[in-house]
């Protein structure tokens, strides 16, 4: 393959996968990109091997392998978009690892060290900001929620367990040693959300974001009124057959409807893992909306993916990988982010905050052996090759980002004050 001109990947398709399909041509960026990339591998434990059996960088024999298999056209991705065109690299198969997560590991956990924080700072100047097609308007929300939790409820059953939980489970002791089920440790994470939201026979609750029914089932079971509410027509769907199927119908209502046109009061309010849906611009919204549906008493249960505050910061407004092709309009909040929007725009006081990322990095490495196990089933369902290293790479990049400490995840209780006082 030629890299002049508009070159493009073989066997991958152009329509679908345009800047992934077509090879940009940077020789300049590229050679900045390949000097840069020897520079930093280098300095962590990883080892590089090339086409020709060149290997280089700072691991050891027990350390990590990336192996380069088109690397000049790596070195022109990377080069032209940087971490986009590193995912995107591996999506077209020009870099490959024996154990992916232990090469984005390794980046992770040295990620300062990779971009220090003077190049931090200028990548709102030097990257593409994302599209304003995606941001979270009301249509746009739907539009960005739709891409990814529409893509087929059978896709998402391949992987997640019974319960059909996409969120960080908790286990029982450590993550990595539990003999804990997935769904076994699904359900204890719902059930503690529950428990620190107060939800009872006969409470009210509103839950934004339904996923595919479990916590409302769960709710409902404990004999609460459950009105949950997604953009999802996919997870809508699913989730009020199994709430039927559970014969709870008549306790737990799921409304197609976005998080802003909630109307009525609620004795508790929760939340698993939609925050990060919303979009920066739009957190005042999102806990308003929370604060407004509470009764004098309420409580609300978050569960959130939390990141440094500086990082936050450096990616607000640039496209990223994660962006680009698997949460439009995606954004990550930081724990000062949370506190500062909560206590300038709603009246809420925050009584408990439990971090569990470990277990999230667990949840994650689950999933995708799951997912590369069932491969041949996720083809079946139409989705080609690009589509399956896409997910392998976002499922082990995100459990790189919690395993190193880059992200955390947190179950975030929130009270509205009885007359000046805590509920």
């Amino acid at each position: 393959m030629t890299i002049a001109g508009s070159a493009v990947t073989p066997d991958i398709d152009a329509t679908r996968w345009p800047d992934v399909a077509v090879v940009p041509h940077s020789p300049v960026r590229a050679a900045i990109a390949r000097r840069l990339f020897h520079r930093v591998v280098a300095r962590i434990p990883l080892r590089v091997v090339e086409p020709s059996g060149r290997t280089y960088g700072g691991g050891g024999s027990k350390d990590p392998i990336l192996r380069l298999i088109r690397p000049a056209v790596f070195f022109q991705r990377v080069g032209t978009s940087g971490s986009v065109g590193f995912g995107e690299a591996y999506m077209a198969g020009d870099w490959t690892a024996d154990d992916l997560s232990g090469v984005l590991c390794a980046f992770a956990a040295h990620l300062r060290d990779v971009v220090p924080a003077a190049l931090q700072r200028l990548r709102a100047v030097a990257l593409r900001r994302p599209p304003a097609s995606e941001d979270n308007t009301v249509a746009g929300a739907r539009r960005n929620i739709q891409r990814h939790y529409d893509l087929s409820n059978d896709m998402f059953k391949v992987f997640l367990d019974e319960s059909m939980t996409y969120s960080a489970a908790l286990y029982n002791g450590d993550p990595a040693e539990s003999s804990d089920e997935l769904a076994t440790a699904q359900r204890r994470k719902v059930d503690r959300l529950l428990d620190t939201s107060q939800v009872y026979a006969g409470t009210r609750v509103l839950e934004i974001g339904t996923g595919w029914g479990e916590l409302a089932i769960r709710a409902a079971s404990r004999g609460a009124e459950v009105t949950s509410i997604t953009n999802s027509a996919e997870q809508a769907a699913l989730a009020r057959e199994r709430i039927a199927q559970a014969g709870l119908a008549d306790r737990a209502t799921v409304l197609l409807q976005d998080y802003r046109a909630t109307t009525g009061r609620f004795d508790a309010v929760v939340s698993v893992e939609m925050v990060e849906a919303v979009g920066m611009n739009y957190w005042p919204d999102y806990f308003q909306t929370i604060d407004r549906a509470l009764v004098p008493g309420g409580r609300a249960g978050l569960q959130a993916i939390l990141q440094a505050d500086d990082l936050m910061r450096a990616t607000a407004n640039t496209q990223t990988w994660i962006r680009k092709y698997i949460f439009p309009g995606g954004a990550l909040l930081s724990a000062e982010a949370l506190h500062d929007t909560i206590t300038r725009h709603t009246g809420l006081h925050l009584l408990d905050r439990y971090s569990f990322g470990q277990h999230y990095a667990e949840t994650l490495r689950r999933w995708r052996a799951n997912f590369e196990a069932r491969s041949a089933d996720i083809a079946r369902l139409g989705f080609d090759e690009t589509f399956r290293r896409m997910w392998s790479f976002y499922l082990a990049y995100s459990e790189s980002g919690f395993r190193t400490g880059c992200l955390d995840v947190s179950q975030i209780c929130l009270a509205k004050p009885v007359r000046g006082a805590l509920a």
